[in-house]
């Protein structure tokens, strides 16, 4: 978050002014100092927000530093019971709740504030959610039939948007990742047969790259009508500059009504198809971790429940006695 988009979120806090002050001293060390991706700094700044918004009503006047040590378990619970009234799902309420006690954190280590009450507030559960992968023709048919879709468009473009979609499908990159890439990193211009991927985190990996993903970039880069040096852009708009994940995300929305597919049909969700697709194929889970990025074996183990669920699904079908 910028010192701008700080300063903005300061003037919609309605604190008293030395709560105000340590919440853009906490907002500027998130970033700054933990590294926070500038939208987790302007979430958690909405979280606090509503979190002072709520204190004002409910202590009939703007919150100092001093009632922020006073709260009660109460108080914390009334907070979360207004949010959730407000329409917050579980996994908001916890970001929510996270929020407050990063806050806190901040305010204790600076003693500042000392409030025990907090701890005592259970996180909300989260609904435990599979990724919805898409099958391995469906899958197929958005990156082949993204050239077919783009018959009125120029054709670099549509060589673009399919060498896109196969390294979100066939190297199981982030779309964010996939169009950091640089043209000095592109497969087709060092021969190699393996990507060095920076994800989440800035932690680095190295992944493999199908020959058909190296076919499909070099032919994107021998018809692109602009030169750019190897630190610049992979993958250019229409203009030139970095292509933006909202024009791949138009273009799998448009594909999903073009091809008849589910609204779970996402740029993510080829992600999640070539993790499903290894593991269906007998990839071992702690490679498939490698080559996601993921930092727990227990974030991957969750395609173990998408690949058990599509074998009953087969078991429901087939069996006699199902």
């Amino acid at each position: 978050m910028s010192e701008s988009r700080t300063a903005e979120t300061e003037s919609l806090l309605f604190a008293a002014p030395d709560a105000v002050r340590e919440v853009g001293a906490w907002l500027r060390h998130l970033e700054a100092e933990r590294r926070a991706a500038p939208k987790t700094v302007e979430a958690y700044g909405r979280d606090i927000a509503a979190f002072f918004t709520f204190l004002r009503q409910h202590l009939s006047g703007e919150a100092a530093l001093a009632d922020l040590a006073g709260l009660s378990v109460t108080d914390f619970r009334a907070f979360l019971a207004s949010r959730r009234r407000d329409g917050l799902s579980s996994r908001s309420l916890a970001r929510c709740l996270s929020s407050v006690r990063s806050l806190f954190r901040y305010l204790e280590k600076r003693r500042l504030v000392e409030n025990a009450s907090l701890a005592a507030i259970s996180t909300p559960k989260i609904p435990h959610a599979v990724p919805k992968a898409l099958d391995e023709r469906a899958a197929g048919r958005v990156v082949s039939e993204t050239a077919s879709f783009h018959a009125n468009s120029e054709p670099w473009i549509a060589a673009r948007d399919t060498a896109v979609l196969l390294l979100l499908y066939g190297c199981g990159l982030r779309i964010s990742e996939a169009l950091g890439l640089n043209r000095a990193e592109a497969p087709a211009a060092t021969g190699q047969d393996t990507l060095s991927i920076t994800g989440k985190g800035g932690k680095t990996r190295i992944v493999p790259v199908l020959p058909v993903v190296r076919q499909a970039i070099a032919v994107y880069l021998a018809i692109c009508p602009f030169e750019r040096a190897g630190d610049e852009p992979l993958f250019l708009g229409a203009k030139g500059g970095r292509l933006n994940a909202r024009n791949i995300q138009l273009l799998v929305q448009r594909l999903r009504g073009f091809l008849g597919l589910p609204d779970s049909a996402t740029p993510h969700a080829l992600r999640h198809s070539f993790a499903t697709h290894l593991l269906g194929a007998g990839g071992d889970l702690r490679a498939i971790q490698q080559l996601l990025g993921h930092a727990s074996l227990s974030t991957t183990q969750i395609y173990t429940e998408v690949d058990r669920a599509h074998l009953l699904k087969q078991y429901d079908a087939a069996h006699p006695r199902a």
